[in-house]
């Protein structure tokens, strides 16, 4: 089974208040997240982001179907993205951390990708972002 995984964090303040916005589509469906993480930095939020979209796609599908799967996974960090694919080092621990999550996560699949694209071509995850820090700003306000 093919699915694509968009993937998107953000942090207002870095670090700060932080977000993440996921779209997961399989043959069958589309489904999106977006989830207030707490305080993070925009790099940790990316990783959560992903973090998150790995464990929801096999509670979506199931083992089995996991074991099975390719995923295709787009992010617009192009760090994270070249991390996961062993062309920069990772120096902060807090970031080894995830990536040492992700690795192990990536076992429940056949096979996992990860892609750089340009922030417009994340635009539904990066606005699922953006919704969850409106939220917040009218949350303030009440």
């Amino acid at each position: 089974m093919q699915i694509k995984i968009h993937t998107d964090g953000g942090a207002l303040g870095n670090p700060g208040p932080s977000a993440i916005g996921i779209v997961i589509e399989t043959p069958d469906s589309k489904k999106t997240y977006a989830e207030d993480i707490g305080e993070g930095t925009n790099n940790e939020a990316e990783y959560k982001a992903l973090i998150f979209a790995l464990k929801k796609t096999k509670s979506l599908i199931g083992s089995a179907k996991a074991k099975e799967s390719h995923l295709t996974c787009f992010a617009d960090s192009e760090l994270m993205v070249n991390q996961l694919n062993h062309r920069y080092q990772i120096k902060n621990d807090r970031i080894a951390k995830f990536f040492i999550e992700i690795w192990n996560l990536m076992l429940e699949y056949k096979k996992v990708e990860f892609v750089h694209v340009p922030r417009e071509k994340n635009q539904e995850a990066d606005d699922l972002v953006k919704s969850i820090f409106a939220k917040r700003k009218q949350r303030s306000f009440i």
